[in-house]
């Protein structure tokens, strides 16, 4: 039965009342985004999100979707989910990852219906309208509720894909279900796993395992504290929506293909949205201990080759670049393409292009 994502009158106005009552921290001058959030540009944010945001607007948004609500394997599950008026249509499961929901592919879902896919959006269990599980779910995990959602809405063949966290469901997806899963396209390749022996790697593989540790550095910290200590975090960011939007916002701006200038990517409406429904769902904390769980996957299992037909679809503005040496190391790699533009969030940043790279990878697996 359809059901529609909601967000009430009582939480907008605490909410616009905890915006307006900000505390703020000082920030030196001319510190701009080189120690984190740019405090001056999250301020004029959320002015904007207490008194500019829509939110009207945003709920009529959130009515007209193609949602339904569901219960696999006992957790509650947001899902968009629309048929192609094509018969036969090839079902497409589409595998979002942090920090965002299937917010990432609200723009290209009419798109991908209009191509001929019938186009299936799970929120992750802990993130968007899902339901958080009772206990901390990894990708291989969610992977598999996947596959009993597909059987559920009648599909038993299914193309996947899948960005980020949702990569690596795609990934487990086709290692865990080869008999169901047709192909799978994916927008990045991962980070390079710890213990690699480098004298087996070629050049440009030993420079992707470079790039991997360099980004660890630089980017990393958050990571590293989503896996170790997420509820420290938790606590702060669910009961300051202006820490949840510098927490947010800056990682969009980081990973997007916008060389600095959030807005030449997103409007301001577009990314309230997104962080309006974590702050609604209270879900930052639930999506955090993902990663404290995925952290925990054996080393053998990151090592699994791919046999079903991959595809990727390499946006220049994600985090690391990753060689097409690994992608044939690791998978059976039969569509490879690197775009002019796009980053972490391709989907939502660049939807044709995106849909493009879909419908050319996954044509061959239509007839």
């Amino acid at each position: 039965m359809a059901e529609t994502p909601w967000i009430d009158d009582d939480t907008i106005a605490d909410l616009r009342a905890r915006l307006r009552a900000t505390r703020w921290p000082d920030a030196p001058v001319g510190t701009g985004w080189s120690l984190g959030i740019d405090v001056d540009e999250l301020r004029a944010l959320v002015a904007y999100w207490a008194d500019g945001f829509d939110f009207a607007a945003h709920r009529a948004t959130l009515a007209a979707l193609p949602s339904r609500r569901t219960v696999v394997d006992g957790i509650g599950i947001h899902v968009l989910h629309v048929r192609a008026a094509t018969p036969g249509a090839l079902p497409l499961l589409l595998a979002h990852g942090w920090p965002d929901s299937g917010w990432r592919f609200r723009k290209v879902v009419p798109m991908l219906v209009d191509a001929g896919f019938d186009v299936v959006v799970p929120d992750m269990p802990g993130y968007g309208f899902s339901d958080a599980p009772p206990r901390v779910l990894d990708a291989r995990e969610v992977a598999g509720l996947w596959a009993t959602l597909m059987t559920d809405l009648g599909y038993e063949r299914f193309a996947v894909s899948g960005g980020d966290i949702g990569s690596h469901v795609a990934r487990y997806l086709a290692l865990d279900q080869p008999d169901r899963v047709v192909a799978v396209h994916r927008i990045d390749g991962g980070l390079a796993w710890p213990g690699l022996d480098a004298s087996t790697l070629s050049a440009a593989e030993q420079e992707f395992v470079a790039a991997t540790d360099r980004w660890r550095t630089a980017e990393g910290a958050y990571a590293m504290l989503h896996r170790t200590k997420p509820q420290t975090a938790a606590v702060g960011l669910t009961d300051s929506p202006a820490g949840l939007a510098a927490w947010i916002v800056e990682k969009l701006r980081s990973w997007s293909d916008c060389g600095g200038d959030l807005w030449s990517v997103y409007t301001r409406d577009e990314v309230l949205a997104l962080v309006t429904e974590y702050w609604a769902t209270a879900t930052i904390g639930s999506s955090m201990r993902m990663y404290h769980a995925n952290a925990a996957i054996p080393a053998s299992q990151l090592a699994r080759r791919v046999e079903v037909p991959s595809g990727f679809s390499i946006f220049p503005g994600d985090i690391v670049r990753v060689p097409v040496e690994w992608l044939e190391r690791t998978t059976n790699l039969v569509y490879h393409h690197e775009l002019d533009r796009g980053g972490h969030f391709a989907p939502f940043e660049q939807p044709v292009l995106f849909v493009d790279e879909v419908r050319a990878f996954l044509e061959p697996f239509r007839r």
